[in-house]
């Protein structure tokens, strides 16, 4: 079969065993450095999609995608509801009642965010439903001052379903600079776990005692709560709505309250890519050392060559081979390492946690509970072209050195 010259002598000075042995061994540890450089940025990069995934998942599946206002509580949130509907990728409209307050209970006190909403809406906007662990949703009536708290704010207070809280809220009157505090009693009647941050400073009660609690009639509301088809286009779509809803109505989304904290992990991803990429750069690069170690200890084979008739680009594209085939081999270990480890990086966690008996990421100190990973295709190709380019790359130099190499000069010791 036939095969060009120079990829012929470059894949037998590949398999070859060289006399000096520095050289193989040389060679190996730029494999090995290439390959655990991949193995990182595959699995690092995995991780950090992962949180990404988790944080889309859980904390914006309980806050607004956007919410619509008006300057003053409105009655007819249906019909405004049904004009958000009417708009093009927006999925379900809810009425809405924020609070901020403070949550007391036998002297103990901490701040909280308190949704006021439709128990039988809310589903169709939030993943609670699926997070209750003790409660229902359901069980949100109006007039009974229910709450649903989380599970870190549960164990803070040490309270149980039935247990009553009281809940502090700010208003400010009608005279100067003046607030006065009100209070009411609720009842614990569910408890929820969505394994984040929301775990510890959410509340949840009707959206007609958020009224009451707010000195409003029980058929007001503060806002309506919508749910788009894609979050990242949320303060887009929510502006179209509060346009077509005409002037006295404006749209607030969640990039306003969540927004700097997923900048933050873009910004991270970004920069802990670039940082593991200069170790990709350092074991790709350490092949310029091995060619330039091989192209002195093949001076003599490269004067054959060339009284033999081989063209200097030749001799150039036999290590050039040479070169590739190592970042080649380690690009593929690595990736395939990588891509193993992303695939199973979260079991492997949740063997050593039980093996310790320690929570290594606890919900009381980490957004996320566990470590996730999410594996994306985009981000391998990518990966393994910057370390196959830059492996290329580092031939040139020393293949360029051995097509230099002048044959007279080569044997005159020899």
């Amino acid at each position: 079969m036939f095969r060009p010259l120079s990829l012929f002598i470059g894949l037998r000075y590949t398999r070859a065993k060289r006399r000096k042995s520095f050289i193989s061994f040389f060679s190996l540890v730029s494999m090995i450095g290439l390959a655990l450089g991949v193995l990182a940025m595959i699995l690092v990069l995995s991780v950090m999609n992962g949180f990404q995934h988790e944080m889309r998942t859980r904390i914006l599946g309980m806050v607004p995608h956007a919410t619509l206002s008006a300057e003053r509580p409105f009655s007819d949130w249906k019909s405004v509801a049904a004009k958000a509907i009417a708009q093009p990728h927006v999925l379900a409209a809810v009425p809405y009642t924020p609070l901020q307050g403070m949550l007391s209970q036998r002297g103990r006190m901490q701040p909280i965010l308190v949704d006021g909403v439709d128990p039988q809406l809310e589903r169709s906007v939030s993943i609670i439903g699926d997070r209750m662990v003790r409660g229902s949703l359901d069980d949100l009536k109006a007039g009974e001052l229910g709450m649903i708290i989380g599970e870190i704010t549960a164990h803070r207070f040490q309270i149980d379903i039935g247990d009553k809280v009281t809940l502090i809220v700010p208003e400010v009157t009608s005279a100067a600079g003046s607030i006065t505090p009100r209070m009411r009693r609720f009842t614990i009647v569910g408890i929820f776990k969505v394994g984040a941050e929301l775990d510890g400073s959410l509340g949840l009660i009707n959206v007609a005692d958020a009224a009451l609690l707010k000195g409003w009639e029980p058929n007001l509301v503060q806002s309506v709560r919508l749910a788009v088809d894609d979050l990242f286009k949320a303060p887009e779509y929510s502006h179209q709505v509060a346009q077509a809803l005409g002037n006295g109505y404006r749209a607030q989304d969640w990039t306003s309250t969540q927004g700097s904290l997923f900048q933050a992990m873009r910004m991270e991803k970004t920069m802990i890519g670039l940082l593991l990429l200069l170790i990709v750069a350092v074991a790709a690069f350490n092949i310029i050392a091995t060619l330039i170690m091989v192209v002195a200890d093949k001076k003599a084979d490269i004067a054959i060559l060339r009284t033999l008739g081989a063209t200097p680009r030749q001799i150039m594209f036999v290590f050039m081979v040479q070169g590739t085939v190592i970042g080649v081999v380690g690009t593929a270990v690595g990736t395939v390492l990588g891509v193993i480890s992303a695939l199973n990086i979260s079991t492997w966690i949740s063997a050593l946690e039980a093996l310790a008996g320690h929570k290594l990421f606890g919900s009381d100190m980490y957004f996320i509970s566990n470590l996730p990973s999410d594996l994306q295709v985009e981000d391998v190709i990518l990966i393994c072209s910057a370390a196959l380019c830059m492996s290329f790359l580092a031939t040139l130099y020393p293949a360029w050195r051995a097509s230099q190499t002048e044959p007279a000069e080569a044997l005159r010791y020899d």
